[in-house]
Formats: structure tokens, C-alpha cells, sequence
């Protein structure tokens, strides 16, 4: 089934093309490995990976954002979303095998674009996030990773970073450290590669999706790296990060609405089917009001969004981009929980079954609230916006 807009004029025949393709690819290859990935626990065999990684680069949807000269797409940023909420209704994970890479790549060097990013574009390898520590999780002005020059012009760095999604399968972990200049912490990004000595796992927990890559706990003890490791220019940390933060967050909100969609489609054609006390599902109220207060969630997280990818692409006012994309996963994936959870309920006893997509769901969309900034996060940025963005730029 084709989405349909309320403006489907607004997209060109190349962005439909791109759009249906990313269907076509979601429905014939990644949805039919679900249930196998579910009850193995996330990770699939070798051969599935191998396939997911090759029709992936053959259908064109591998590194969207990033430039075609480094084995990109070159998507705007519509496109993208247009192929981000397909992924979306992908469970387990399973789009985490398609080939890709961190968009703060973008600001690295030739040398580090050819060893890393390249590499990754063509599959050949992964690369990991590392942010977050035990003390610096949604105000990451705590970090207290530090990374100290040496006499031969290279850094020394130490700290630990939790929840490093990928780090259990990377090649190379973007480290984010504070190097220290005359007492001066000047947040910085590094390409460390993940079997430099020092580099060690710490702990590497379950968490409550079955995804096939690890968050791992990872400790960089005395890890030496040289001067042309450094992503960007030292000190530019934080406006690479918040750069990745504001366009991952217009992702993560395009995923939940494709979540959304799917969940609808399946629950309605289980309540069109499903007869208890004579009647159909549907024809009750109880089952019926709650499916349309989905269908509304979702139509309106899908305006939000594209309203935000829209400013991108417009390269509209940085900051105010920021507090839209904000409020767009803010929305999106509280509004993809509540549909997560009605879809189980109107299930029933096979919503509660982890070969129901709703059960799956209802897992895998709680993350959402939490990681690349907290609803809590959210909400005091779109406050903040108001205020200083003006009340009409934010809700026009």
C-alpha cells in the first residue's frame, strides 16, 4: 500500500520513486526476518546480514545523507524522512545490517573520510557513538572524558562511556572528550579505533529490545590517538554533537511515525476481522475511538516532521530547526507509545505474544523517549524556543 499526503504535490516523482522503493525494500527483505531475529535474541545469521547489506547498496538506500563522492546518496532532507519512516516499521532492528555512518563524518578530514567512512558506506565496517557517561547523560556538559596533549602533538585520552550503541561490533568509536588547554575543557570529537590499546569493554547489558548490536559500557585507558584523529577542530565538539542531536531527532521522530503506520494497518485489519459478542472488533467503541486517536497521532507527528525536514532542507534558522525537531520527537514518540499500547490491548492475549508486531512495539518505542534527549530534554528546549524563537516561529 502506497502512503498518501494531505500534499502529496509537495514531493517530486524522484522522492515517490525513492519512497516506494524504501517500501518495497522494508516489506521484501526486512520484515520477513523479524520473528527470526526475535527468537534468536536479535542477532541473524551471516547469510541474512550478507543479504540485508547487498540488496541494501543495490536498491540505492545505503548512507542517504551523506555526499555521493563518499558512497552516499545525497538525499535532501525530505527524502530522507520519506525513507527513515519506511525503516520505521521494521522491528528488531533488523535496518541496523544496512550500511551506514555517523553524519559528523561529514566535518572529518580526506584521511579520516577514506579510512572510515568509505569503508562504512560499503559495509565493510561499523562505526560506534560514544557520549554519554555515568554521570553526563542529557546535560552532556559533564562529561568528564579528557583527552591531554602529548609532546609529539597527539592526545592521551581517559574516561568511560555507557551506552555506546554499536560499540559491541565497531570499527572505530567517535569518542567525545574534553581537551584541556591551560584549564580550559574544550569538547572535542575523536576517531578512535575500537582495537587501539586501552580500548576495553566494561560491560555490555541487555537491554529491553532484542536489537542485533550492543550499548556496551567501554573504558579508554591511556588511549593514544595523533592530531589528525581529531573529527572536525578541537574544541567544536559540542556544535558537531548538536548538529547530529537536531537531525537524528527528526529521524527518530520519522521511525515513529512509520511505527505508527504500521501498528494502525495491522491492528485495524485485526479489528475488521476479529468478531466477539456478535459483532466485529471495530464496531465497538472501546476498540474503534482508540484506533482513531492513533490515526490522528500519527497524521499530525507526520505534518511536525516534515515541517522540520523542510526548514533543514531550507537551511532555515539553525536554532530554530533545533527546537522543531525537539518538539517533533518530543510528539512523535509519545504519540507512538500510547499507539503501541492500545494496539496490544486491542490485540489482547496476542498482543502480549513477541511474534506480535504490537508486542514488539511496545518494547522497541520506549527507547524513544530517552535516548538522543529525553522527553523531559525535549520539552525544556521547545520551552526555551518560545521564548526566545518567538511563539508564532514555532507553531507556524
Amino acid at each position: 500500500m502506497t502512503n498518501q499526503r494531505p500534499a502529496m504535490s509537495a514531493f517530486s516523482a524522484a522522492d515517490l520513486e525513492l519512497q516506494e522503493r524504501a517500501r518495497r525494500y522494508v516489506d521484501e527483505i526486512l520484515l520477513p526476518l523479524e520473528e527470526k531475529a526475535e527468537r534468536a535474541g536479535g542477532p541473524l545469521p551471516a547469510d541474512d546480514v550478507a543479504n540485508i547489506k547487498r540488496t541494501a547498496l543495490a536498491s540505492g538506500l545505503a548512507g542517504g545523507l551523506h555526499s555521493p563522492e563518499h558512497g552516499g546518496q545525497g538525499w535532501n532532507a525530505t527524502q530522507w524522512l520519506l525513507v527513515e519512516e519506511q525503516f520505521g516499521r521494521n522491528t528488531n532492528g533488523v535496518s541496523w545490517y544496512m550500511p551506514t555512518a555517523y553524519n559528523v563524518w561529514k566535518s572529518a578530514s580526506p584521511d579520516l573520510i577514506d579510512r572510515w567512512l568509505r569503508p562504512a558506506l560499503r559495509g565493510e565496517l561499523h562505526d560506534a557513538y560514544a557520549v554519554t557517561e555515568a554521570e553526563a547523560g542529557s546535560d552532556p556538559s559533564g562529561i568528564a572524558t579528557v583527552a591531554h596533549r602529548t609532546d609529539d602533538g597527539g592526545y592521551v585520552i581517559n574516561g568511560e562511556k555507557w551506552f555506546v550503541t554499536y560499540g559491541s561490533v565497531a570499527a572505530v568509536i567517535i569518542v567525545m572528550a574534553n581537551v584541556v588547554v591551560d584549564g580550559k575543557k574544550l569538547p572535542t570529537l575523536f576517531a578512535v579505533p575500537a582495537d587501539a590499546d586501552g580500548v576495553s569493554t566494561v560491560d555490555d547489558p541487555p537491554f529491553t529490545h532484542n536489537y542485533p548490536h550492543g550499548h556496551p559500557t567501554m573504558r579508554f585507558a591511556d588511549v593514544k590517538v595523533s592530531a589528525a584523529d581529531v573529527i572536525g577542530e578541537v574544541g567544536q565538539g559540542d556544535d558537531l554533537q548538536r548538529m547530529w542531536f537536531t537531525e537524528e531527532r527528526i529521524g527518530i521522530a520519522a521511525r515513529c511515525v512509520g511505527a505508527m503506520q504500521r501498528l494502525i494497518a495491522e491492528t485495524t485489519a485485526w479489528a475488521i476481522k476479529r468478531e466477539q459478542g456478535g459483532a466485529r472488533l471495530i464496531d465497538h467503541q472501546g476498540v474503534s475511538f482508540p484506533l482513531a486517536d492513533s490515526a490522528a497521532d500519527a497524521a499530525a507527528g507526520l505534518l511536525m516532521d516534515f515541517d522540520s525536514a523542510a526548514l533543514k532542507y531550507a537551511r532555515a534558522d539553525p536554532k530554530l530547526i533545533h527546537g522543531k525537531a525537539s518538539m517533533a520527537k518530543l510528539f512523535c514518540s509519545e504519540a507512538a507509545n500510547r499507539c503501541a499500547d492500545r494496539a496490544v490491548q486491542i490485540f489482547g492475549g496476542r498482543g502480549y505474544m513477541r511474534t506480535n508486531v504490537a508486542e514488539r512495539f511496545w518494547r522497541e518505542l520506549r527507547v524513544d523517549r530517552i535516548w538522543e534527549g529525553t522527553s523531559e530534554i525535549q520539552r525544556l528546549i521547545v520551552a526555551r524556543s518560545l521564548e526566545r524563537r518567538g511563539v508564532d516561529a514555532m507553531l507556524t
